[in-house]
């Protein structure tokens, strides 16, 4: 594996296919729970017997990919930062422009979804990751994120997560995203163990709780198995599925394009062959996984030819109001 960047080094950063294969990873999940609340499906109420078939839902799925995406969003807040700070003399007005423009994306993707989380990112971002920026170092913001998403946790759950996610991601950012990718095998590992360990026993206490999505357990829960699902993926690509991991690096550069695409298509679809009643819950999720199989695809063929996904292509070209400088386009930021 090439060395990486150290995080002291200056200049942008090249991208890091892990990052990428991550946030490919972490959207699969996310398209299926979006097809899921999209069409309907009816899910039991606590008192109703929920079954097998849903706690799997609930355990392996719902809120368990959404962590991972939204502290990637602050890893590549870092990554852009960086990339563009010797190519314009107000690098956090630029990021400040960036962030804006996903404002009308997301606000149009909601007429369509009102679960959306890019309204929310964008909103965030400026509110939070930028006034973080100024802050020294890497342990306040680390401080800071585990403290505001433990609250979160503790309380209210889903969105609210999000302010302290992202100070994570940028923390991580500022730490070294390839030091942590670069660590040990034997310590990767072992914090996977301990993280698989702690994610049965919350995912156990859920279930026993009959506690449902934005509930403490839940929450709690959710957060230690996408914590699981992001250390089994950096491990497994120090191994021979390294290759078939690498099939979701296109996705990940395409996140924008992939993630608003699937919507378009769920909504379509849904409107167009909808049955009498909303699917059931295995039907959703196996049509969920097909839409993201085609979001795989078509990024795969579009990035063939471009390198950009065409929404990151029209999102740069807004944030620059015009072409985007040689070399500004190295940045994590897809």
């Amino acid at each position: 594996m090439a060395p990486r960047s150290s995080p002291e080094a200056a200049g942008p950063r090249p991208r890091v296919a892990e990052v990428d294969v991550l946030r490919g990873f972490a959207l699969s999940g996310v398209v299926i729970v979006n097809t899921v609340q999209l069409t309907g499906v009816p899910l039991p109420d606590p008192g109703d017997g929920r079954g097998p078939g849903y706690w799997a839902y609930e355990t392996l799925l719902h809120q368990r990919f959404f962590p991972i995406f939204s502290l990637l969003f602050g890893v590549s807040f870092g990554l852009f930062l960086d990339a563009v700070r010797d190519r314009t003399p107000h690098p956090r007005v630029l990021m400040l422009a960036r962030l804006g423009f996903l404002i009308p994306i997301g606000a149009l993707h909601r007429m369509l979804h009102p679960r959306e989380v890019l309204l929310t990112y964008a909103v965030v971002g400026i509110a939070v990751l930028l006034p973080a920026s100024f802050l020294p170092g890497w342990r306040t913001l680390l401080a800071l994120g585990l403290v505001a998403a433990g609250a979160a946790a503790s309380t209210a759950g889903g969105s609210a997560l999000v302010p302290g996610l992202f100070l994570v991601g940028y923390a991580v950012h500022r730490y070294g995203v390839g030091r942590i990718l670069d660590a040990p095998a034997a310590r990767v590992s072992a914090f996977l163990l301990c993280c698989a360990v702690l994610a049965a026993g919350l995912n156990a206490w859920q279930v026993a709780a009959a506690a449902g999505p934005g509930s403490a357990p839940a929450t709690w829960a959710g957060l230690a198995t996408a914590a699981v699902y992001a250390a089994a993926v950096v491990r497994l690509s120090r191994t021979r599925a390294a290759r078939l991991l690498g099939g979701l690096v296109p996705p990940g550069r395409a996140a924008l394009t992939v993630y608003v695409g699937a919507t378009v298509a769920i909504v379509a679809a849904d409107r167009a062959v909808r049955p009498a009643a909303p699917p059931d819950l295995p039907v959703a999720v196996a049509a969920g996984a097909s839409v993201f199989c085609l979001g795989l695809a078509f990024s795969r063929l579009w990035l063939r030819r471009a390198r950009h996904g065409p929404l990151e292509w029209v999102w740069r070209r807004l944030t620059w109001w015009g072409p985007v400088p040689p070399g500004a386009d190295r940045a994590d930021t897809g």
